[in-house]
């Protein structure tokens, strides 16, 4: 059965453990051209976008979740956005748990509204990455 208002709700197993290491928050500061000590001094943080290396663990469950009938080649995502608690910091170790929030079906076209809580493994509520992904339909699907 493809996606529809059915699965919303459904939540995916958190993660594996990911720890933030000071060499991936340097590459990303340095993709983005930023040199700020904040992420290079004595205590980094991340830059706030780096929140999509772990998030993009759980998008991964619901990508190539088979209930789902989603493919990869047809999604696009189309928004983000992140509501933080603390920035995540250089040691922390941490997970992602993926809910689907919203699906819309609009012709040829499915809406779908995610939502990624990174904790770190103690509990603790880092972030809320809230993401809306574009799936296209496979011409036979239409034909049908």
């Amino acid at each position: 059965m493809p996606i529809s208002t059915e699965h919303v709700g459904r939540s995916y197993p958190a993660t594996e453990r990911y720890v933030v290491s000071r060499a991936k928050v340097r590459e990303l500061a340095t993709a983005l051209g930023d040199d700020s000590e904040a992420f290079r001094g004595a205590a980094p943080i991340a830059p706030p976008t780096f929140a999509i290396v772990v998030a993009g663990h759980a998008w991964e469950q619901m990508f190539n979740d088979p209930d789902l009938g989603l493919a990869l080649e047809r999604i696009v995502h189309g928004e983000q956005g992140f509501e933080w608690t603390r920035p995540l910091r250089v040691g922390d170790e941490v997970t992602a748990t993926l809910t689907i929030e919203k699906v819309r079906t609009r012709g040829p076209v499915d809406w779908i509204g995610s939502s990624a809580t990174i904790s770190t493994t103690d509990g603790e509520e880092v972030c809320r990455v809230s993401a809306t992904f574009v799936h296209s339909h496979a011409a036979e699907e239409e034909q049908r």
